[in-house]
């Protein structure tokens, strides 16, 4: 018997495509925020479910990707840019503010003066990123407030009414137990979908897209309160990673 031939390249080629582009849209989103406040390990415990093995600082930009189906229906792709903190990579950073359509602006709830720079990286970032670019504040390292309350340095109340001025959405996450993680990110995806899917849809079909907008909405003030979604996901060594360096690697 012998044995069988390779599919032709055209074949390989096609079958190749199609695994890649399994996927309706692709989004490119960002954190950004001071140095020491946890957007690294916000995205390594979401794409893997785990810290890194050894804390550093970030160096420039690193990029991870993810495929998400979406609440609403349909399966996105979203790249992900981790943006380094410190002043010295500011020109680097802001130069991949370009084309984001979402952006987490991180803040540690325990240190005071990473919130009030969010201001400042807020107005980068609209310098530079798409106009309609959805952003969500995310307060970081709530697992230290609920081990001593008195840690807390910038309370939910002052947090919203940042939010509400800049009309920004409002979470507050761990990175270290994982609590909002998922939603954090997932809540972005479905808000740049929604939004992409309204300026897109006909005319005529504008009350039912907001509609079906409307209806797929988490409440980000309220997402603690939530069910947990336990629909497992790709994780970075099944979608690989790319770009300037990968700290998973």
């Amino acid at each position: 018997m012998q044995p069988s031939k390779p599919a032709p390249p055209g074949i390989r080629h096609n079958v190749h495509k199609m695994l890649q582009d399994d996927y309706d849209n692709v989004y490119k989103i960002i954190l950004l925020g001071d140095a020491t406040v946890g957007k690294s390990h916000l995205l390594s415990h979401y794409i893997r479910g785990t810290l890194p093995k050894q804390a550093k600082a970030t160096i420039g930009v690193e990029f991870a990707t993810r495929t998400v189906p979406l609440a609403s229906g349909g399966t996105v792709k979203a790249q992900i840019w981790d943006t380094a903190g410190q002043e010295r990579y500011r020109s680097i950073t802001s130069a991949h503010y370009r084309r984001a359509v979402g952006a987490l602006l991180v803040y540690d709830v325990t240190n005071r003066q990473s919130f009030y720079n969010c201001q400042k990286w807020l107005d980068e970032l609209r310098l530079a990123a798409e106009p309609d670019i959805v952003v969500v504040l995310v307060g970081n390292k709530i697992d230290l407030t609920i081990q001593d309350p008195s840690v807390r340095q910038v309370h939910r109340d002052q947090a919203a009414m940042f939010a509400n001025e800049w009309n920004l959405h409002l979470f507050e996450a761990s990175a270290v137990s994982g609590q909002n993680v998922k939603d954090v990110f997932e809540f972005l995806l479905q808000e740049i979908h929604n939004l992409k899917s309204r300026a897109d849809a006909p005319h005529g079909n504008e009350e039912a897209t907001i509609s079906t907008s409307e209806s797929s909405r988490i409440d980000p003030l309220r997402v603690s309160r939530r069910r947990p979604n336990d629909t497992v996901l790709g994780c970075l060594q099944q979608d690989g990673c790319s770009g300037g360096s990968c700290m998973f690697q």
